[in-house]
């Protein structure tokens, strides 16, 4: 491939509106071309870098013995009726008429139409267990699209969903396909990637991990400990509070606090410790509208998809009215009596002498006991970790919260899809059964922006060989000297003859603007042809990441290339287990 004919422009301002540096990168470097909010075309150096991670993928898929099929894009709306969750998944999926009145969606994730693939299919256990896969466009219509492919509404994903006959089976799988991951990730040069615990949303399930790639501009949060391994997202993440030492039991006394309704404010006027404080956050569940009041330890904060999952209701933040019997700024456990549902966050367990609110404007109660004063409650687990608490792995304060970005995400499923959609299975006994679900999804574009969010420099992505868009790029800094061109020309036929993927600048261009092309396109391997070592029949062979220099004869360019080009290959594979 010769540059002169590459389509696309390479620029060398950031553009204003990128926060992170891959969404920069991919637009300056020729990538990836805006369409709409969240929508992109695919420029060739993107799609040739996600062909290749398309190809790894399928290879690895292949090895768990995953076959390949293809749903549609679009399906009808019958399909997720029958599953349940074309009223409960909200604004993200895209519904439509067609032209017969027929209810339609655009798929955003395809359990439903894997399960409608299969359910004739898989009716006797002889048949099990069986996975298929697909590598499919999708659309997701995501509320705040951000980042270039970080998180779009449109985008290729592949998507896997094995079928069981036991739980034990499921496992074992999930374990194979946890393991296939690792070699993925591994494959397309971040083996850094880690797996946590997560929480598994509207996809349903018992058991899920996400893979994270650690990066200050990942938008979750990753929750891990440095001693044992330990990690999950925010959401799945217990939280153990450290409440040793906490003061001994007093006396439960009113104590006038006029204007202090945030926590801070009343512990400064008390003196008294935010750790020994009990605070209220109020919600409303937005099936009913009924109140939900959360106590917990006055340094913590609800982590709303804790408090979602053990509702099975989603909330909103509180309006709070004069009839509805809660004090804004002033509510406490102790003589609440509104008509509202009342949790006990864990962070307060163990905590015999509280200030919390008194139920009264202006008035706050110290020396409060739960149990004394209210009795026995329920203590569950609805706030969010923090940075130095105790791991509920090994029991050490020893947890750090990191930025990640999601790059593909495990599911076990159980029944939830085959029940529902009354796919079932005849054991040998003759009974009847709803098979058990796993599913496995990697978004291919985020993939690749991912990679070159963490693989580059100030000048450009410094792609990994085994997903570059090319594996070498060949400039002729002088195309009007006759042994510049010459020697350049015979190497690139000599490398295309050898099925090396080269592409080569001869353009008449500055030293200056070809070296800028060839950082933002961040080719592997770089050979440079100039006057100075073209009389010595020399040019010099160089790695992408300045990791490499050497000057080499032509006669011996294409085996010092060859040789270069293993040894990316074998860092790469080094790290493939």
């Amino acid at each position: 491939m010769k540059l002169a004919n590459l389509v696309g422009d390479r620029f060398k301002e950031r553009p204003a509106d990128c926060v992170i540096d891959s969404h920069a990168l991919s637009i300056r470097g020729g990538y990836i071309k805006y369409v709409a909010n969240g929508i992109y075309s695919l420029l060739p150096p993107m799609k040739r870098v996600t062909a290749k991670i398309e190809n790894i993928i399928r290879e690895e898929m292949d090895r768990v013995d995953c076959q390949e099929v293809l749903f549609p894009v679009v399906l009808p709306g019958s399909l997720w009726e029958e599953s349940g969750r074309f009223e409960s998944v909200g604004e993200e999926l895209l519904r439509f008429t067609d032209r017969n009145d027929t209810s339609m969606v655009l798929g955003m994730t395809h359990e439903e139409a894997a399960v409608q693939l299969v359910r004739e299919y898989g009716q006797s256990y002889a048949r099990y267990p069986f996975s298929i896969y697909q590598i499919q466009t999708k659309f997701r219509d995501e509320a705040r699209p951000r980042a270039g492919l970080i998180r779009v509404r449109e985008f290729t994903m592949k998507d896997a969903y094995s079928f069981h006959t036991s739980q034990e089976d499921l496992e074992e799988y999930y374990d194979r396909m946890a393991k296939a991951y690792d070699r993925i990730f591994a494959r397309v040069g971040i083996p850094e990637v880690v797996s946590v615990k997560s929480d598994s949303g509207m996809i349903g399930g018992s058991v899920s991990h996400e893979y994270m790639l650690l990066a200050d501009a990942g938008e979750d949060s990753i929750v891990l400990c440095d001693e044992c391994g330990y990690s999950a997202n925010m959401e799945a993440a217990e939280t153990i509070a450290d409440n040793a030492g906490a003061s001994p039991m007093a006396e439960l006394t009113k104590v006038h606090t006029p204007g202090c309704k945030t926590i801070e404010e009343v512990c400064a006027f008390l003196k008294s410790r935010v750790e020994e404080s009990c605070k209220a956050v109020i919600y409303q569940q937005n099936v009913d509208d009924k109140y939900v009041v959360v106590y917990l330890r006055g340094d913590y904060e609800v982590n709303e998809t804790k408090l979602t999952n053990y509702l099975g209701e989603k909330v909103h933040p509180a309006t709070v009215t004069e009839e509805c019997g809660l004090v804004a700024g002033y509510c406490g456990p102790v003589g609440q009596k509104a008509d509202c549902i009342i949790i006990y966050d864990k962070s307060l367990e163990g905590i015999e002498n509280l200030c919390c609110g008194a139920n009264e404007t202006d008035y706050h109660y110290t020396g409060a006991n739960i149990k004394r004063d209210v009795g026995d409650v329920e203590y569950v687990d609805v706030s969010k970790i923090r940075e130095g608490d105790i791991c509920p792995s090994c029991g050490k304060k020893t947890i750090r919260i990191s930025r990640g970005i999601e790059v593909g995400n495990i599911f076990q499923l159980g029944t939830k899809y085959s029940e529902t959609m009354n796919m079932t299975y005849v054991d040998e006994d003759g009974n009847s059964h709803n098979p058990i679900m796993g599913c496995y999804g990697i978004g291919v574009g985020r993939l690749a922006a991912s990679v070159l969010e963490v693989k580059h420099d100030d000048y450009g992505p410094i792609w990994p060989i085994s997903i570059a868009p090319w594996q070498v790029h060949l400039c002729c800094m002088r195309s009007d000297n006759e042994d510049c061109r010459r020697i350049a020309d015979g190497i690139y036929k000599e490398l295309q003859d050898a099925g090396v993927e080269v592409i080569y600048d001869d353009r008449k261009a500055s030293a200056g603007a070809m070296f800028a092309d060839a950082d933002l396109l961040g080719i592997p391997v770089r050979i440079i042809v100039g006057p100075k070592n073209a009389v010595n029949n020399e040019v010099e062979l160089v790695t992408r990441d300045k990791s490499f220099s050497s000057k080499v004869s032509v006669d011996s360019i294409l085996d010092e290339t060859k040789k270069l080009m293993d040894t990316l290959w074998d860092e790469i594979n080094s790290k493939v287990e």
